[in-house]
C-alpha cells in the first residue's frame, strides 16, 4: 500500500522541525521573578527553591543586568519584610522608603530600559500572612484592605513601577486601583491583575521564600476553588471592565484548561505564573536523577504557551535564556 500522507516528512531535520514549529517560546515571552531582601552585599539560596535566591538590592542589580543582557526584559519583584515591620494592616507596604520602593528606584535608575512589576498584595508586610486587612473576629475585611493596596500601588508607580500586579483577590482592587493611579498622574502605569488566581498547593515554596505562608487558616475566601473553571472567566471580565491591560491564570501547569478557556474568551495579554511549587518539583526531581530538568522545564512552559499564555512568570527564565541563546530549538 502507497502511503499518501507521511508527517514525518516535516519532522525529518532540525531545520524543517523550526520552519513548521506552531508554538515558540522566547526571552520575550518571559518575566523574571525575584525575591529581594534588606541589607547589603548578600544573595542566600531558598531551601526550597534550588537555583533560586534572595537578593540585596546591590546583588539583585547584577542580577537583573546579567538577566538583562540574556534578553529579559521584565521582572517581577517580591519582597522579604522583617518580622519589626509587619502589623495587622500591612501598613510598611506603602512607605516611601519601604523596600521595594528602594529597589524599583534602584532599578530605573542603572538599569532604566528594564520592566519593572510590582506586586500589591499584603500578605509579606502582615503580621498574620493574609493578604488582607484582619478584623477583630479574623475576617478578611475587602474593602479596608482594598484602601491599603491603592496606597501601595500609588506608591509603586511614584518610585517607577511600570506595573503594579494587585494579587490578593479582594473584590473591586483593580477598578479602584486604576482610578486612583489616574487621578494621581500616572495613568501610563499598567495593571497586571492576578484574575484567576487558585487557592493553591503549589505556593508553598514561594511562601517559604518570603516568610509570608499564613500563620492560622487558609486562603479559600479570597483565592478561588480548585474545581471552578466558570468562575475563573468571572473574575477576568471583572478585572478587564475595571481596568486590567493583562489577567493572569496562577498556577499555570495545573490551569492549562482555564489559561486556554481565558485566552479565548478575551483580546488582552494573558498571563501564566509558572509557581514555585511546579518550580520546585523539577529541581528536585532533576537532582536525583529521575528527569532531565532542562528538558522537562521547556516542555513545561512549551504546553503553557501552547495552551495560550502571552506571557509566562518563572524562575526558569534566566536558566531559559541562556538554553535558547546557544540552543533556539532545544
Amino acid at each position: 500500500m502507497e502511503l499518501t500522507h507521511r508527517p514525518r516528512r516535516l519532522r525529518r531535520t532540525p531545520a524543517i522541525r523550526r520552519l513548521v514549529r506552531e508554538t515558540v517560546l522566547t526571552t520575550n515571552d518571559l518575566i523574571y521573578p525575584l525575591f529581594v531582601m534588606e541589607g547589603e552585599d548578600q544573595v542566600v539560596e531558598v531551601p526550597s527553591m534550588p537555583g533560586s535566591y534572595r537578593y540585596t538590592i546591590d546583588r539583585l542589580l547584577k542580577e537583573v543586568e546579567e538577566a538583562y543582557t540574556l534578553g529579559i526584559s521584565a521582572i517581577a519583584l517580591f519582597p522579604v519584610v522583617p518580622e519589626a515591620k509587619k502589623d495587622n494592616s500591612g501598613t510598611e507596604s506603602f512607605n516611601p522608603d519601604g523596600l521595594i520602593q528602594r529597589t524599583i528606584r534602584a532599578l530605573k535608575q542603572n538599569i532604566p530600559d528594564v520592566l519593572v512589576f510590582s506586586d500589591v498584595a499584603l500578605d509579606p508586610y502582615t503580621t498574620h500572612g493574609h493578604d488582607g486587612v484582619l478584623s477583630a473576629e479574623g475576617e478578611i475585611l475587602n474593602d479596608e484592605t482594598v484602601e491599603v493596596l491603592v496606597k501601595m500601588a500609588v506608591s509603586h508607580a511614584q518610585a517607577g513601577a511600570d506595573f503594579v500586579s494587585p494579587s490578593d483577590m479582594m473584590d473591586g482592587r483593580v477598578g479602584a486601583i486604576r482610578e486612583e493611579l489616574d487621578a494621581s498622574g500616572f495613568d501610563r502605569v499598567g495593571i497586571l491583575a492576578y484574575s484567576a488566581k487558585y487557592a493553591s498547593a503549589y505556593y508553598g515554596p514561594f511562601r517559604d521564600a518570603l516568610g509570608s505562608a499564613p500563620k492560622w487558616g487558609d486562603k479559600k475566601t479570597y483565592q478561588m476553588d480548585c474545581g471552578n473553571s466558570r468562575e475563573a472567566l468571572k473574575e477576568v471580565f471583572l478585572d478587564i471592565e475595571e481596568g486590567a491591560d493583562m489577567v493572569m491564570v496562577k498556577p499555570a501547569l495545573a490551569y492549562l484548561d482555564i489559561i486556554h478557556a481565558v485566552k479565548m474568551a478575551t483580546d488582552v495579554p494573558v498571563v501564566a505564573y509558572n509557581v514555585s511549587g511546579e518550580y520546585a518539583m523539577i529541581k528536585a526531581a532533576d537532582r536525583l536523577g529521575w528527569i532531565d530538568g532542562k528538558k522537562v522545564m521547556l516542555e513545561t512552559l512549551l504546553s503553557m504557551k501552547r495552551a495560550g499564555a502571552d506571557i509566562i512568570l518563572t524562575y526558569f527564565a534566566k536558566e531559559v535564556a541562556q538554553i535558547l541563546g546557544k540552543h533556539p530549538d532545544f
